[in-house]
């Protein structure tokens, strides 16, 4: 069967997984887990990504994500090709290093956010890597330690996490200590690991109880967890997002057309829009060039990079801006 087409919008929340390929270690020593750690604390600023729980282990880690204005691939293709060069030059070794690409899940915050913290956390834990409760809130290679105030890690957004937790940092780390130790008895829940209505429902079971009543319409997909309205509502947008990308391009719309259609909007030249200059109407144009070719063409950041010779987190600061001129001057892509 083949695998369904990821689903990537922008600001939600993904539970992402990462294996290596035929359940081998990821990470062999803690140079591995350190630079992994080094990449984060780079890409995350870049990508405008926020991070609410992770856990390295050895064949595999999970991380809690919101995702920035660019989605969570572009995060994941850097993250895992930088480190996979690196694991393999350090080990001598060549070929795949993961299994498959990595599993994304799109998560309900507003139901899911404090469980997912704490089934990520307890993966030391369950894994036997550490003994206890107290071994756990030592382990510096797990955002739990963070939030317990034992490690410090700039990149992870402790205060959103125990803002769900209690209304001040200390009450909030103390519930949420609570809340890890009332989970301590809870296993794998295969449940978080994956997406769908099946899951969101209880299971298969509680599905055909639903069938036998007659209430079985509601909306299932692997690839999120949430009730029917969110898991329908995700689609929806994707659709959206997607249907409008093939509509423009049926309608002839190039990158080439699109950059016309900036020119005229701001009435310049090709080589100012091409230019370094920081002049208000040239820095502007290129803002809603990036904005248009990545969110509504559907280009890549690192395509526009090259085009307008921009770093790429250049390009995702050009896209976020773009977004915001184009909104307030209601500028219209499509004449």
């Amino acid at each position: 069967m083949p695998r369904l087409a990821r689903l990537d919008p922008p600001g939600v929340i993904h539970h992402v997984i990462i294996r290596g390929i035929e359940s081998r270690k990821i990470f062999r020593d803690n140079k591995d887990r350190n630079d992994m750690l080094d990449r984060l604390s780079v890409l995350l600023p870049t990508t405008n990504t926020s991070c609410y729980a992770w856990a390295l282990l050895s064949n595999h880690a999970h991380f809690l994500f919101r995702s920035g204005d660019q989605g969570i691939s572009n995060l994941m293709r850097r993250l895992l090709t930088g480190y996979a060069i690196m694991f393999n030059r350090r080990h001598k070794r060549h070929g795949q290093l993961f299994q498959n690409r990595y599993k994304s899940i799109i998560c309900q915050e507003d139901i899911y956010l404090k469980e997912l913290v704490r089934y990520i956390h307890l993966n030391p834990l369950r894994a036997k890597i550490v003994q206890d409760i107290n071994g756990l809130n030592r382990y510096k290679y797990s955002g739990h330690s963070v939030l317990m105030g034992k490690k410090n890690c700039d990149w992870q957004d402790i205060k959103y996490v125990l803002s769900n937790f209690g209304k001040s940092i200390l009450k909030g780390k103390q519930n949420y200590s609570s809340y890890v130790k009332e989970g301590l008895d809870q296993g794998r829940r295969p449940g978080l690991v994956g997406g769908g209505l099946v899951r969101s429902l209880g299971g298969w079971s509680e599905i055909r109880k639903l069938r036998l009543k007659g209430q079985d319409r509601t909306k299932g997909d692997e690839r999120i967890l949430g009730d029917g309205d969110f898991v329908m509502d995700v689609l929806s947008k994707a659709n959206e997002r997607i249907d409008r990308r093939y509509k423009l391009k049926s309608l002839g719309y190039t990158i080439e057309s699109l950059e016309q259609r900036v020119l005229e909007l701001y009435q310049i030249e090709k080589e100012a829009l091409y230019s370094k200059s920081r002049q208000k109407a040239r820095a502007e144009a290129r803002s809603v060039f990036c904005y248009w070719a990545v969110r509504e063409l559907g280009l890549e950041g690192t395509r526009m990079a090259k085009r307008l010779n921009m770093s790429q987190p250049g390009v995702a600061y050009a896209v976020k801006k773009g977004e915001k001129i184009v909104k307030t001057n209601n500028f219209q892509m499509v004449e």
